[in-house]
């Protein structure tokens, strides 16, 4: 591993003191995690402070390893400014993908539940107040109303999408370099370990009783999805305009 570059390394700091923050002040976790945007718990800078908080130590351990690994090598390619504005908009750009699907996963099964008579307002109510109706499953399947409750009332952590993100860069600036990882006991380049992972993440999000199932994972797939192709599309147009190369300090 390289040595760690300074913008990666204030990165690494500012998410070990969410991480610490969120166990020593009281409510801090409800209030910087992403809360779907029509939820009574939605504020707006959760779209960014959610970034830095994470679900446990596993999920920070692996998050802030990647972002060593790889973006210390993207840093010094690209610079600190340019690093971190990469960084800041693919995990916007997870947000925004993550967000998508959810409200259609909530807007479907609430068009469902209003044609059959159910007061709009009447559902807000209580799903703010972290429940649902159990009267609501005479005219929604089980799995439908998980795939809205789960959408309307569970937040979103992590730097994940941020992460894919710096994959898919460091797939584009290092397509060759073979990545050793712990759960994998043979390298594999980059070129193709990224596209892998990322079908993963597909298969796994589409998987369930809707299009935009779960798939009883517990994992926001959609948010690395949109971290992901918030990279790319990132990477396309710099490479295209050749302005990959260029530094912003």
């Amino acid at each position: 591993m390289m040595n760690m570059t300074d913008m990666v390394k204030h990165l690494l700091i500012i998410n070990i003191i969410f991480f610490v923050g969120s166990f020593l002040i009281p409510n801090s976790a409800e209030l910087l995690a992403l809360h779907y945007f029509e939820s009574d718990k939605f504020r707006l800078w959760q779209p960014i402070t959610h970034m830095f908080m994470h679900g446990g130590l596993m999920h920070i351990f692996f998050n802030m390893f990647a972002l060593v690994s790889f973006g210390s090598a993207l840093e010094q390619m690209w610079g600190g400014k340019k690093f971190l504005f990469f960084y800041l908009s693919c995990g916007i750009g997870s947000m925004l993908l993550h967000s998508g699907v959810n409200y259609y996963l909530f807007h479907h099964t609430l068009d469902l539940l209003i044609e059959n008579g159910i007061n709009q307002t009447e559902i807000f109510q209580v799903l703010n107040e972290g429940k649902y109706n159990t009267q609501w499953l005479e005219f929604i399947s089980q799995s439908t109303m998980d795939n809205m409750a789960s959408a309307f009332l569970t937040p979103a952590v992590g730097a994940s999408g941020a992460i894919y993100g710096l994959l898919v860069a460091f797939a584009f600036m290092f397509p060759n370099a073979e990545l050793a990882l712990m759960f994998i006991p043979v390298p594999i380049k980059a070129k193709y370990f990224v596209p892998v992972i990322l079908s993963i993440d597909l298969f796994l999000g589409l998987k369930g009783d809707s299009l935009f199932g779960s798939g009883g994972t517990g994992v926001a797939h959609f948010a690395h999805l949109g971290g992901a192709l918030c990279g790319f599309l990132m990477m396309w147009y710099w490479k295209k305009n050749q302005f990959n190369n260029n530094r912003w300090d």
